[in-house]
């Protein structure tokens, strides 16, 4: 399946290579593609669920649990500032819920070279993230709170999106593959 064009390219990234950001609900693949994409493009892989965990010393999941939901927004806002303030190119993937911060939006609208939604079934999703003990949102009815997450934001990343491609269903080399056509890098 060839990526699906959502919304016309942004480029106000610096000239030291392509900014590829990745979005979609958790479980669509965003790190696994992007440290794949990464190599391949020779660029830095950065996580932002990754950065919050470093900023706040501690697991995902226990900022939630200690701190609640919105410390834990605070800091994914804070992650994604800095990781948009990066110098040069690279491939940045994005917790699913980052995009309903407007600021957190804006920044990567102005930073991306490439915002690539990756999206897959919501059937695949719950199959995924199952096995998953680091996704405190899904530890009760995991099925209608995704289905709550992709109404909630699949009209964000559209509006944010450059490109979607569809994971379900397809292993990591193949979604890799189209990711690096979808950005010009084939």
């Amino acid at each position: 399946m060839s990526a699906t064009r959502v919304a016309p390219g942004r480029s106000d990234a610096p000239a030291a290579g392509p900014f590829v950001v990745l979005v979609g609900l958790m479980g669509s693949g965003k790190s696994a593609v992007g440290r794949r994409l990464s190599r391949r493009l020779g660029l830095p892989f950065s996580d932002s669920d990754a950065s919050v965990e470093r900023l706040a010393g501690r697991s995902v999941r226990d900022v939630f649990a200690v701190d609640g939901e919105a410390a834990f927004r605070e800091l994914e806002r804070r992650a994604v500032a800095e990781g948009c303030a990066a110098a040069g190119g690279g491939v940045f993937a994005v917790a699913g819920g980052a995009v309903l911060d407007e600021g957190s939006r804006r920044a990567l609208r102005a930073r991306a070279t490439h915002v690539v939604w990756l999206d897959a079934p919501t059937d695949e999703l719950l199959r995924r993230t199952s096995r998953a003990a680091h996704r405190p949102a899904l530890d009760r009815d995991a099925a209608g709170t995704l289905a709550a997450m992709r109404e909630a934001r699949e009209v964000l990343y559209r509006e944010l999106a450059t490109a979607r491609v569809e994971t379900g269903g397809r292993d990591l080399e193949a979604v890799t593959e189209e990711v690096a056509r979808t950005v010009g890098a084939v």
